[in-house]
């Protein structure tokens, strides 16, 4: 197995085959969007014996998958929406991804519900938290975390000190899991890469192909070179999420999805400013809001509130910070402010929009459409069922490939195909404080690179072993190693120094500065990889401090328009 399989060389020879200058042909599938469900659509279809390229605007994550509230979860308030299909069909692949497919990526976290009326409540709440996991004992995998647990108001104290109990009769502890969710996005890809397909970030879809009626392949341009090139393929299916209109229009039939982007913001705060041994979930008028423990810090989100601005970079508001603030000091002793933010991102969810709902209502149900011969659409769902959406997809592929060729197309494997680094995840870990010895790293850096790596953290240390000076801290972000970026840049498909900075690692949300003393080391590093000269580093770190500096004067902004107007005015480096 191809354990560089995206590396910067993977990239071009990726372009050559799919542009046919390689010859392997037509692709049987292409898929257009580097998110979870296009990551997980190539790894389907590559598994099952197709010939699959994957084109990418931007980098992998690089939209709604790196913004997300980082949960694998079932969804308890659909379970209040009565959408139990959803809840299991979620909870079977928390169980899934859990204990079989990512170990090493999606861990446990336990959250307390508080109770905040005397009688009626605990039962109610008590049965929607046994069904939720009833349905996950019920499920096919295993559940892979402990039940709910009921609580009264001076256990609540106990574990979380912090938090304000004369409120609450008590409260109901339960758990879901967490990912790094940019992460598995890379993960995914990789081992798509890694069966054979052929995957290129950085190239956007300019048009359709057609014979008759039938889409045949697409028109796309290299946005790192400028050059235009053509790929064929049997069936396209997008999974470009909130673009999904714009692809519809692209192709000139009439819209047979219509995607509402609904913006989603979270803030990070450093994890002593609320002691708690758990996260907290905590109603609102329109929503949940969420208190996630996330390493050192705490990710507290999200607002929902409908956006049509610019897709690429959906900005934070003041607004939408003090609306995340107001209301976790409700539940908190001592109240959080704008000084206390480390860390804002805005995500899109790509919502399927029904007539003028609110988007807080709107179903997270997916759907696949073939609304011409030749290409097949995916949209909705929510990240947790992204291998679902993805085999969904592929399936309507694979009706569409069985009229057109004669090839005998096998059923999803997903379910039993692990990704990248969960192999060797358990033994590696049951040898920390051995590889820590051997390595002459502290076993604290041996577990983070565990819980990003998995079984991969062999790469990483023969990196170091290789060049002791990798082993050393990130200059201006000193929980990561400077062998992660490096690693980042050779096995992770990361081409710019925002890839690395926001997305295989997260240095742009967890330090007060938005990573802005670390740019110059990370580009420094990634020169060293990608050949840049000195004038391009001083490029990239110049991008990314304008990057950051736009994000930080739309957070001051009031209206989302204003937020928008000062977000737009640094575009992508490429």
């Amino acid at each position: 197995m191809n354990h560089s399989a995206l590396s910067p060389q993977a990239r071009d020879k990726a372009i050559a085959t799919m542009s046919g200058i390689e010859g392997e042909g037509e692709l049987d599938v292409l898929v257009v969007g580097g998110g979870v469900v296009g990551a997980g659509v190539a790894l389907d279809a590559v598994t099952r014996g197709l010939n699959t390229g994957l084109l990418e605007q931007r980098d992998f994550a690089s939209g709604t998958s790196s913004r997300s509230s980082k949960l694998i979860h079932g969804g308890l308030r659909y379970l209040e929406m009565l959408d139990f299909g959803l809840v299991r069909e979620a909870l079977q692949e928390r169980g899934l991804l859990l204990t079989r497919l990512a170990p090493h990526l999606v861990t446990p976290v336990p959250f307390l519900y508080p109770l905040t009326h005397r009688f009626w409540e605990r039962p109610y709440v008590g049965a929607g938290l046994m069904l939720y996991d009833g349905m996950a004992m019920a499920g096919k995998y295993d559940m892979g975390v402990p039940k709910h647990r009921h609580l009264f108001r001076r256990q609540v104290a106990r574990m979380a000190p912090d938090f304000k109990t004369e409120a609450i009769t008590g409260a109901i502890r339960y758990y879901d899991c967490q990912v790094d969710d940019a992460r598995l996005v890379t993960a995914t890809a990789r081992t798509a890469a890694e069966y054979g397909a052929h995957l290129a970030t950085r190239v956007k879809v300019t048009g359709f192909l057609r014979e008759g009626e039938r889409v045949v392949g697409v028109t796309a341009r290299d946005l790192e070179h400028g050059t235009d090139f053509e790929v064929r393929a049997r069936v396209v299916i997008n999974a470009a999420g909130v673009w999904t209109d714009e692809i519809q229009e692209m192709v000139g039939g009439r819209g047979a999805l219509h995607v509402q982007a609904s913006k989603g913001v979270h803030i990070v705060v450093p994890r002593d400013r609320i002691r708690s041994e758990a996260g907290f979930i905590v109603r609102t008028e329109t929503s949940v809001l969420f208190v996630i423990p996330w390493g050192r810090h705490w990710i507290i989100g999200t607002t929902d509130t409908t956006w049509d601005l610019d897709k690429a970079h959906p900005a934070a508001s003041r607004a939408d910070i003090d609306y995340i603030l107001d209301h976790v000091n409700t539940i908190l002793r001592e109240p959080l402010d704008h000084e206390d933010v480390e860390g804002v991102y805005a995500g899109l969810r790509p919502l399927l929009s029904g007539e003028s709902e609110p988007t807080s209502r709107i179903s997270r149900e997916h759907t696949v459409v073939t609304p011409v011969s030749g290409l097949v659409m995916i949209a909705g769902g929510k990240y947790t069922t992204y291998r679902v959406m993805a085999k969904d997809a592929v399936d309507a592929a694979a009706h569409s490939l069985k009229t057109t060729t004669n090839i005998t197309i096998r059923d999803s494997i997903t379910d039993r195909v692990p990704l990248a680094g969960a192999e060797g995840y358990e033994t590696r870990s049951n040898q920390r404080v051995l590889l820590a010895r051997r390595s002459g790293l502290h076993v604290a850096r041996i577990d983070h690179l565990l819980g990003r790596y998995g079984g991969l953290v062999d790469d990483l240390l023969a990196l170091i072993s290789e060049r002791r000076v990798l082993g050393l801290p990130l200059e201006g972000a000193e929980d990561y190693l400077a062998a992660e970026v490096v690693y980042a840049v050779s096995h992770e498909g990361a081409r710019h120094l925002d890839d690395v900075l926001t997305r295989r690692t997260r240095i742009s949300i967890e330090t007060f500065d938005r990573g802005v003393a670390a740019a110059p080391a990370v580009a420094r590093l990634m020169a060293a990889e990608l050949d840049w000269s000195t004038e391009r580093v001083a490029e990239e770190v110049d991008h990314y401090l304008r990057r950051v500096e736009a994000e930080r004067q739309s957070q001051l902004k009031l209206t989302d328009q204003e937020a928008d107007e000062a977000r737009v005015k640094v575009r992508d480096i490429v």
